[in-house]
Parts: structure tokens; C-alpha cells; sequence
């Protein structure tokens, strides 16, 4: 192995791993796999290998994976967050969230920072440093997997990054997810988000990866998402519009709007107006999202009572939708407050 090549074993097919390894018996690096994609993370553990093997090997690569746990957070309802240490001396985030019924959820990130710059997200503050790679985006679903108190059932790329500027990666660490092999993962339980990044969105369908697909719309007043989101500039509603009416003729699927609510923004009775005239014949579902504050942005969230008030605007013109409940908030894990930082624990 070159010396400057990053090791890791994660995102690989056996029968990489026996290559890497240099292993003379071929069928020992399926054995590995199935060691790692059980949470075994160092070769002492992988009993079924000879012992000189495994001593051998433990020797020659002290460490499986690339990325290391630097700080772990968790609140009251058991949602945990992870600061990761890469090769490069990079910090990502990614998080664990658990629901009402205790299914857990690993929300992984595609990118250190991101381009994207949408106002509303303490991510956009960092701007883009570099693409994760496959491994690194699975090591840091392993590392929640060894973190998490049942099975994760759920993959969302809603952490750092938008996944459509990463996208070769993001679907390289989807096919070892999904394997049935390995981690068994079902397609329906993975969702990537963007923020509407329309080639990506056209990729996708040209690809028929069946995965989950959610939007970042925020609003569909092009003028206002223009002066929150950067993306709309070059992509604007009607072209995100149409890519959506392609995807869905493809897939054949009910994707979902991502609706950051924010007081004094976007949630009068014209913004549910525009919100009801951008959803008309498609099969979307609007997931309502009060803005999670951070320190480094301007916006606040909106009141209980104003949140009423626009979903009864909704509800009058019959859009579809629900209001999630943001979790992680109280460790900066909830949705747009991820920022690769080092933080004190709560």
C-alpha cells in the first residue's frame, strides 16, 4: 500500500479488503467484512482468523478505520452527537436521533463544510474545505452503530454538506449500507437531502439508486429563497420544478419538502399561498421544521402560535404535511446546526 494512501477497510467489497491485506486465502477477507459490518473495529476480535493472522495484521494496521471519536454529546432523549477527527487534522459531525418509538436514525454528513451557503444553516458559516470519501462517510455510520443502545434503522444525509456536490461518494457509501451482506439497510430507509442542487437531483434518476429524496425548500418565493438559499440563483423554482416532476415520473415516488420555518420569513398567508400553488400535482409532503437557532445566524425561531397560523393556511388549501419535532437540539445536533466544531458537552 502506497504510503500516503489513507487506510481504512470501511466501504470496501471482500474481496478489496483481501487484496489490500494481501491475504492469501481469499475467502478470509469476507470473513472480515462480516467482522467489521458487526462493529468489531480491531482484528483481535475477528476470532474466526488464525491467531498468528490475526496478530499478524494487528501488527501491520493498528487501526481499521481512518477517523477517530473526539467528543460524544448526548441529551435527555437519548439523541447523541459525534465530533469525528479525520486524517487531515478535519472535524465532521454526525448524529444519532432517536424517535418516540426508539427507532434510531444516523444523520451523516457528505462534505467538511459546504458550498452551499444558505443563510439559515450554522454549516453554510464554515464554507466548503473537501468531500468526504466513501470510507469516511461509513466509518462514521459505524462509529453511531458502536455508540447506539439498539440497531440503527435509518440513514438520512441531512449532516454537513450538500450530498449532490458529492454525490459518486455518497452512493458508494449508499451500496455498502444497503448490501444485503452486510449491513442490510433497505433503500426506503435512506433519504438524501439537498438543498436543490438540480443536476445532482437529474443524476439521481438517471441512476435509479431507489432511495428517499428530500428537498430544502425553505420557500417558494424565488426572490426570497434567492436571498436565503445561494443555490436558487442558478437553479431557480422553475427549474427545480421540473427536475422534481422527472425524478418523480422516474422513481414513482412521494418525495418530501423541507420547510425551515423562520418568524417573520416565510410563513405568512402569501408564503402558504406560493407553498400550495409549487405543490399542486405533485406527490410531495411538506415537512415543517421551526428554525433551530444558533448563535452565528440572524434569524429566530417562530412562535408556538404563529406556527398554528400558518399550518391552518396550509391545511385551507389542502397541502400535505407534518411538523417535525426537532430533536438533538439541546447538543447543536438538530437540522442546521451541525458546524464541525469542538464543543463542550451538555
Amino acid at each position: 500500500m502506497d504510503k500516503d494512501t489513507v487506510f481504512s477497510l470501511y466501504a470496501k467489497k471482500p474481496s478489496q479488503i483481501a487484496e489490500i491485506l494481501s491475504l492469501e486465502k481469499p475467502f478470509q477477507g469476507k470473513q472480515i467484512y462480516q467482522w467489521l459490518v458487526r462493529g468489531v473495529s480491531d482484528f483481535d476480535g475477528m476470532t474466526n482468523l488464525p491467531k498468528s493472522l490475526r496478530q499478524d495484521l494487528a501488527q501491520k494496521y493498528p487501526k481499521l478505520s481512518s477517523s477517530d471519536v473526539i467528543t460524544a454529546q448526548t441529551d435527555d432523549e437519548n439523541n447523541i452527537k459525534l465530533a469525528l477527527g479525520l486524517h487531515d487534522a478535519s472535524i465532521v459531525e454526525c448524529v444519532l436521533l432517536s424517535d418516540r418509538e426508539g427507532e434510531l436514525t444516523a444523520c451523516l454528513s457528505s462534505q467538511v463544510g459546504c458550498a452551499m451557503g444558505c443563510r439559515f444553516c450554522r454549516t453554510g458559516t464554515l464554507h466548503l474545505k473537501r468531500n468526504l470519501q466513501d470510507f469516511e462517510i461509513v466509518e462514521q455510520f459505524m462509529h453511531l452503530q458502536r455508540a447506539a443502545s439498539d440497531k440503527i434503522s435509518h440513514v438520512v444525509f441531512m449532516g454537513m454538506g450538500e450530498p449532490f456536490a458529492n454525490l459518486d461518494s455518497v452512493l458508494s457509501a449508499i451500496s455498502f449500507l444497503h448490501d444485503p451482506e452486510g449491513i442490510n439497510l433497505s433503500h426506503r430507509r435512506i433519504t438524501i437531502s439537498t438543498c436543490g442542487l438540480v443536476p445532482g437531483i437529474n443524476e439521481l434518476a438517471k441512476r435509479r439508486v431507489p432511495v428517499k429524496l428530500a428537498v430544502s425548500l425553505v420557500t417558494a418565493d424565488d426572490q426570497k429563497r434567492s436571498s436565503l438559499m445561494p443555490v436558487n440563483r442558478s437553479f431557480g423554482l422553475k427549474s427545480l420544478r421540473d427536475a422534481l416532476v422527472r425524478f418523480q415520473k422516474v422513481s414513482g415516488r412521494r418525495f418530501t419538502f423541507e420547510y425551515c420555518m423562520i418568524h417573520d420569513m416565510n410563513i405568512s398567508e402569501d408564503d402558504a399561498d406560493k407553498l400550495s400553488r409549487f405543490c399542486r400535482n405533485l406527490e410531495v409532503i411538506v415537512n415543517l421544521i421551526p428554525f433551530n437557532p444558533c448563535p452565528e445566524l440572524p434569524f429566530e425561531t417562530p412562535s408556538d402560535a404563529e406556527i398554528r397560523k400558518f399550518t391552518s393556511f396550509l391545511k385551507a388549501r389542502g397541502v400535505d404535511y407534518t411538523i417535525r419535532i426537532s430533536r438533538g437540539r439541546s447538543i447543536k445536533g438538530a437540522c442546521g446546526q451541525l458546524a464541525g466544531k469542538l464543543e463542550e458537552n451538555v
